[in-house]
């Protein structure tokens, strides 16, 4: 596979974020990144989290990498990091995602493995941990095809106890002191809103994190929204238009 040289390795303009309402309305496209992953969160929010919570050379982990966007975006940003998903096309999406030149030797470690149990990695050895969940069942990333997808658990409080499980294994390989950055949005079960987000919230209070930051991060082009807007005329509710960006810390 050749190395792509020469990428554009850096948006054209970027200044941190400095509130707690984040909004991207035109997504970052530089170095590898693509949006044809459908739910991938957006490299902008990754490039936040990463320079305000890590250091260079720092031990990372994203833990469902889905398309590959952590990855890149510590491998320009001179972290080490381990990437792992349950879905081999994730995997395979994310390597593919990696071939590119940076002038530093930060390391990429990509492993297929459950995030609900990662005892390949040892206690207090990551220094920053960020991933991107999916939302219970809105998006099937398997169809049912992989056992351990929790993009196939439709019960919302079946699905918030198996983040539990994942919650208590990022508690326990996290450094004391150090940060653990989560976005979840929430969902509608017949018409009635589900506070999916704080229910998750809750499950990594109760793993011992403490929350250091709720961001809302507004969610722009939505495929349906057209089709969507005309629903919620109809049928009375509103549209979900954003999402929640927790940031735990393990005291």
């Amino acid at each position: 596979m050749a190395i792509k040289k020469d990428l554009k390795l850096h948006p054209e303009s970027f200044e941190m974020e400095c509130t707690t309402v984040w909004a991207f309305p035109r997504r970052g496209n530089w170095a590898t990144h693509a949006s044809d992953w459908r739910g991938n969160w957006a490299p902008e929010v990754v490039r936040n989290l990463i320079l305000r919570y890590s250091k260079e050379k720092d031990h990372l982990l994203d833990c469902m990498i889905g398309g590959g966007t952590t990855a890149i975006e510590a491998k320009i940003l001179n972290r080490h990091i381990t990437c792992i998903d349950v879905n081999e096309v994730a995997l395979e999406r994310t390597r593919k995602a990696l071939v590119f030149e940076v002038d530093n030797k930060a390391k990429q470690r990509v492993i297929k493995g459950d995030a609900r149990d990662m005892s390949f990695i040892k206690d207090n050895e990551i220094d920053f941990a960020l991933t991107h969940p999916p939302y219970a069942d809105i998006i099937k990333y398997s169809d049912g095809t992989i056992e351990d997808d929790l993009s196939n658990i439709h019960d919302i409080d079946a699905f918030c106890d198996e983040t539990e499980k994942v919650a208590k294994e990022l508690f326990r390989v996290l450094k004391p002191g150090k940060f653990c950055a989560i976005l979840m949005g929430d969902t509608r079960r017949n018409k009635m809103y589900q506070p999916l987000a704080f229910k998750v919230m809750q499950k990594f209070l109760d793993a011992g994190f403490v929350l250091k930051e709720d961001i809302i991060k507004r969610q722009f082009n939505c495929k349906a929204t057209g089709f969507w807007v005309q629903k919620s005329k109809d049928s009375n509710f509103l549209l979900i238009m954003h999402e929640h960006l927790f940031v735990f810390q393990k005291m």
